[in-house]
């Protein structure tokens, strides 16, 4: 139901809306339903995951530490909508043979041949999908217009629009890999159930209420206003003492569960983890060693070059 003054959507916990701060109607009807669940809950990372009996051993997708059953005490957001998967396992596994034989010198020269694959782990990581319109006022100096002054002073306002911005709700998966991955995903291809993920694809369970998200998008999105601020709107070249004020006109949030593969592999007996995304076998990244010796062979072939490079100028002037 939409709110009754500006028309932003409003979920069935909101007490008033998250933009105008109109109070809600009394009764607001539940369009999804919120269901009490069992999960897994993950005693390492925190993950939790659908409970299934045919998972098997009770191990983490995410990290591999050991997992307990949990049920929940209150009830429990759905997800709405599907990213498919694209990139299957064996794909899944060529692309991280392709990743490792790509690292650079410094890596181990039998890293490829020497890393042996522990597990691979289809999931789905849970985030939102966020639509919003705000009016942002911004004051700030640059060197535009300052003649004689080292700094001028300007301001104005712009309408800005942010569509299908990705603000993670997972637990299992870092912020870096999470924004690593954001730019993978076709969410036009998204469904409203899941789809082919490989054998055993996990599904991580959302636990944020859309309040708590809010407060990362609106976070999110004063860190995007900075940037398009001083990248279009403010005349010049040099800027200081940048601010901004954001008033969004409309929020509009979706949660999508978006496709990934999660890689443990051995090399000489430490454990590696790397992590693909479901839907482009060319996105990976994660973890990998390096040759100490490689290193250290660098270093001393620097400082001798070094070395002999102040030997030929000594030479030269004396």
């Amino acid at each position: 139901m939409p709110c009754p003054r500006c028309r932003t959507p409003l979920e069935p916990e909101d007490l008033r809306c998250p933009i105008c701060k109109q109070a809600a109607p009394a009764h607001i009807e539940r369009d999804r339903p919120e269901t009490m669940v069992e999960v897994l809950r993950c005693d390492g990372c925190g993950a939790a995951v659908s409970y299934s009996v045919e998972a098997g051993a009770p191990q983490c997708a995410f990290c591999g530490s050991v997992m307990h059953l949990e049920r929940s005490v209150d009830p429990r957001e759905q997800i709405e909508s599907f990213v498919p998967f694209a990139v299957s396992h064996s794909e899944a596994k060529e692309a991280f043979k392709r990743w490792l034989s790509t690292l650079g010198f410094f890596r181990p020269s039998d890293l490829v041949s020497g890393a042996t694959l522990e597990s691979l782990q289809s999931i789905w990581w849970v985030g939102w999908s966020v639509d919003a319109d705000a009016l942002v006022s911004w004051t700030a100096d640059s060197d535009f217009g300052k003649n004689r002054a080292k700094w001028a002073p300007h301001a104005g306002q712009a309408e800005m629009s942010f569509r299908r911005l990705l603000v993670p709700a997972t637990r299992g998966l870092t912020r870096k890999e999470t924004s690593f991955l954001a730019g993978t995903y076709r969410l036009d291809s998204a469904k409203p159930h899941p789809g082919l993920g490989g054998e055993n694809t996990v599904i991580e369970q959302f636990e944020m209420v859309r309040s708590q998200a809010r407060e990362r998008v609106a976070a999110q999105i004063e860190r995007m206003v900075r940037a398009r601020v001083t990248g279009s709107c403010i005349p010049g070249t040099r800027f200081r003492k940048v601010h901004s004020s954001v008033l969004l006109r409309g929020l509009r949030t979706m949660r999508v569960a978006f496709p990934a593969h999660i890689i443990a592999y051995r090399y000489r007996g430490h454990l590696y983890r790397t992590v693909l995304s479901g839907q482009d076998d060319a996105a990976v990244m994660g973890s990998a060693p390096y040759s100490l010796f490689k290193i250290v062979g660098a270093i001393a072939v620097s400082f001798l070059g070094l070395l002999l490079t102040l030997t030929v100028l000594s030479l030269l002037l004396s």
